[in-house]
Parts: C-alpha cells; sequence; structure tokens
C-alpha cells in the first residue's frame, strides 16, 4: 500500500461545475438513444480522465493524468505531512479566518494520518481569495478501499 498526493487551484465555478466532476457512466447509452445523449456520453467518458478537476469521489483521482500526481508516500505520516505542508503554503490564503487558525490545521494533519494508516482516502478544500478553490486529496492506491478496481497511476 502506498499514498499519492493531489493539489488543485482554480476558479471556483469551474470547481462547482458538478457535471465535469462526475466520472462517465460505466454504461453507455443503449443503442438507439438520442444522438446528443451519445456525444455527451462520448465527451464524459474521453473529458473525465484527462480533466485536472477534482472528481467528486476522492478515489478517482487513480485514473486522472499521472502528472497529477505531486507526490507519492509508503507511509502515511509522510503523506500527512506533505498535506501539512500545503495547508501551511496556502493558509494565508483563505477565506475564512477560521481556516487560517494554525490549531484546527495540525487536527486536519493529524486526523489525515490517522485516517491514511487505515487505508482510507482523505480530501480537504478551501476557498481562496478572487473566488478560488484549493482541492488537496491523498490517495490510498493498490489497492484504494472504495474503489479496488482502479490501477494505480505509476504503474
Amino acid at each position: 500500500m502506498h499514498h499519492h498526493g493531489y493539489l488543485w487551484t482554480g476558479p471556483k465555478e469551474d470547481f462547482d461545475n458538478e457535471a465535469l466532476r462526475r466520472p462517465p457512466h460505466p454504461d453507455p447509452p443503449p443503442a438507439g438513444s438520442k444522438p446528443e445523449l451519445i456525444q455527451r456520453y462520448r465527451e464524459v467518458a474521453a473529458g473525465f480522465p484527462t480533466s485536472d478537476l477534482p472528481p467528486l469521489e476522492t478515489a478517482y483521482w487513480l485514473i486522472k493524468p499521472r502528472s497529477s500526481v505531486r507526490g507519492t508516500w509508503d507511509e502515511a505520516k509522510e503523506a500527512a505531512s506533505w498535506l501539512g505542508e500545503r495547508l501551511a503554503e496556502y493558509a494565508p490564503r483563505f477565506v475564512s479566518e477560521r481556516h487560517r487558525d494554525t490549531t484546527r490545521l495540525a487536527r486536519l494533519v493529524n486526523a489525515a494520518a490517522e485516517q491514511l494508516h487505515s487505508a482510507a482516502d482523505v480530501s480537504y478544500g478551501f476557498y481562496l481569495e478572487r473566488p478560488s478553490y484549493l482541492s488537496l486529496a491523498v490517495v490510498t492506491c493498490s489497492p484504494n478501499r472504495s474503489k479496488s478496481e482502479l490501477a494505480c497511476p505509476m504503474r
């Protein structure tokens, strides 16, 4: 088991577009479906794996481009430490003053270490100034607990 880290920042309106963050349905539209439905399915099936937008389900980071991986760690504590470094880096830009609290951020890092140690994924998000959004995730790999069928992006 190991962990992959992911980071995305971008316009809040891109993040809020859930249709672009949802994987295609596992079954394509049945034969005889409306052409626009078939075309939309093809667009989503081709676009979702290549988009850098954070997926709605954290485990789906594993099918995103390999270049999306910001780090890989064998130990949960190391992965949580990376999260802590990113939180410290971006905290001055958090819109909410409450989210900037260093004690609160330390609790998030400790909770992340525990979750990752138990093979769970971790995902945090924060609104930044301008309105932008920060998405941080660490995904457990080989296998992922919630989506064991997803392959490791580094293999």
